[in-house]
């Protein structure tokens, strides 16, 4: 299963994620879940920098089962963080899709 955590800061901001696992929905190379799961995170991480010119803090590791870390930085503009919460919020919603139309291969966390 893949598991997807979102943590905010005081404010309910979105200020980093984490997925990990790997869904088991179909063999590898063919699981459109993980295909999913792993486009949206990735494009959102490119997407941030790329429209925010801001490189999150990213650690991933694929071989130890599926994972990646990503994490705003705190010095951003008002505007640069306004745009990252709007891509981090369309990523959450999407990951929430997904996860109620495979709620056996995807989970979604918030912490504080």
């Amino acid at each position: 299963m893949i598991t997807a955590k979102f943590s905010h800061d005081e404010e309910g901001q979105i200020c980093s994620f984490e997925i990990t696992g790997h869904a088991g929905y179909a063999d590898a190379g063919e699981d459109i879940v993980c295909a999913a799961v792993s486009v949206l995170a990735i494009e959102t991480v490119n997407s941030i920098d790329k429209m925010v010119d801001h490189q999150m803090i990213v650690k991933e590791a694929d071989q130890d089962g599926g994972y990646l870390y990503a994490h705003v930085q705190s010095n951003l503009s008002l505007k640069q963080q306004e745009i990252s919460q709007i891509l981090l919020q369309h990523l959450y919603l999407s990951l929430q899709d997904v996860s109620a139309t495979y709620p056996d291969f995807v989970q979604l966390k918030n912490t504080q």
